[in-house]
């Protein structure tokens, strides 16, 4: 029981993470275009124009995603509880990487939003 309660902390620990970001990306980006927090890629740091709305447009991704993550991350465990360690860590790294791959996808989208919003310079379309 141990090992899957390790498991069902590490797999909520993702949704959990985008519903916070995503909610603070949501209110205020980062006043300052910064290299080390945000959300950093070369189109979004072009000015202030593309930094406030990469935050706001994947901030609101984030919230979303988390909120769906994390009551399906939670009845995927509660569903394995008692199953053996194998199965658990199994579903768990399987879950956890359905998490990844869609946090990471999220990027793709926002990527695809700022160059449908603003040309190459950062200008607004």
């Amino acid at each position: 029981m141990g090992f899957w309660i390790y498991m069902l902390i590490m797999d909520i620990l993702i949704p959990l993470t985008m519903l916070g970001i995503g909610r603070v990306f949501l209110k205020k980006a980062p006043e300052k275009i910064s290299t080390l927090f945000g959300y950093r890629t070369t189109m979004s740091m072009k000015n202030m124009d593309t930094w406030d709305f990469a935050h706001k447009y994947c901030g609101r991704l984030w919230y979303v995603c988390g909120l769906t993550l994390l009551p399906v991350s939670a009845a995927v465990m509660i569903f394995i509880a008692g199953k053996s360690e194998r199965m658990v860590g199994t579903v768990g790294g399987i879950l956890c990487m359905v998490q990844i791959i869609l946090m990471l996808f999220t990027i793709c989208l926002t990527e695809k939003a700022l160059k449908q919003n603003f040309d190459k310079d950062g200008k607004r379309r």
